[in-house]
């Protein structure tokens, strides 16, 4: 469990098009085997410690001739942002892929000083 301990919290959230390999051939729509697209997202405001990052996807265009397989999660979760991250493998063909994302975390408090 991540505890906060600050009375300043902060939930960022925001969609990214992590991808679009429909109209120019790219190889989530024409390739086959392992796969992956990452998407990098800043936060719109500096945490105090890496927050707890959710992924969700909001958009799912996909060939239904093959099984449906894929993967989306944050990666390298720092104070600054994080990676979204999509993976797919086999078969599976993507058109596109959009990818929600809420953060929650301690905010920096102005208020707060350090001892050098």
């Amino acid at each position: 469990m991540k505890k906060l301990h600050s009375h300043l919290i902060g939930i960022d959230q925001g969609d990214v098009a992590v991808f679009s390999d429909f109209e120019n051939g790219g190889e989530m729509w024409t390739g086959a085997g392992p796969r992956e697209r990452r998407c990098p997202v800043k936060f719109s405001d500096r945490v105090r410690e890496p927050p707890a990052v959710q992924t969700v996807t909001s958009l799912w265009d996909a060939d239904t001739d093959a099984a449906i397989r894929a993967e989306v999660v944050a990666e390298n979760i720092t104070k600054d942002g994080f990676d979204v991250v999509f993976r797919t493998w086999g078969d599976t063909r993507f058109a596109r892929i959009r990818v929600a994302w809420t953060a929650i975390g301690a905010l920096v408090d102005p208020d707060d000083w350090q001892l050098y």
